[in-house]
C-alpha cells in the first residue's frame, strides 16, 4: 500500500526542486516534514535507488535532483512507493466455503488493479515542477 510514502516522497521532492542545485540535508527537510532525519533518509534511500536523487556525504552534503523537475512526474513517484495496491486485503483469509469468501481476492485484485491504473494515468499527467511550483513564493 502507498499509505504516506508517496505524501512524504513528494514533499522531499518538492524541496528538492525548489534548490535543484543546491545540497539538501536531511535535518533540514526534516524540519520540513516535522520528522526525524531518519526516516528521511530512509525514504532519500529509496529514491536515489530509483535515480531521482543524489547524495553527497560530509559537512556540505546533503541531498538533490538527479535531473530537472520537468523530467520527473508524480506518476513515477507513484510506481516507487507504490508496494501492492492503494488498498489492502483483509488481513483474515475468507472462508473458502462461502460463495463470496471463495472468490473475493480475486475480484478485489482485479478492481484494485484498475483503482492502481487511474491514479498512476491520472499522475502521469503532473511533473514535480508544476506541483511544486505552488509552493514558490
Amino acid at each position: 500500500m502507498v499509505k504516506s510514502k508517496f505524501a512524504i516522497s513528494v514533499h522531499i521532492l518538492s524541496l528538492l526542486s525548489l534548490s535543484e542545485t543546491e545540497w539538501m540535508s536531511s535535518d533540514l527537510i526534516a524540519g520540513s516534514l516535522n520528522t526525524n532525519p531518519a526516516l528521511v533518509r530512509k525514504e532519500l534511500a529509496a529514491l536515489k535507488e530509483a535515480g531521482l536523487v543524489e547524495g553527497k556525504e560530509g559537512k556540505n552534503g546533503g541531498s538533490r535532483l538527479t535531473k530537472s523537475p520537468d523530467n520527473i512526474y508524480l506518476s513515477d513517484v507513484f510506481q516507487i512507493v507504490k508496494e501492492n495496491h492503494i488498498f489492502g486485503f483483509s488481513p483474515n483469509l475468507p472462508n473458502p466455503e462461502c460463495p463470496v469468501g471463495r472468490d473475493i481476492n480475486g475480484a478485489l485484485e482485479t478492481l484494485f488493479d484498475t483503482i492502481d491504473q487511474a491514479v498512476h494515468e491520472k499522475l502521469k499527467h503532473s511533473t514535480l515542477a508544476q506541483f511544486s511550483a505552488q509552493f514558490v513564493a
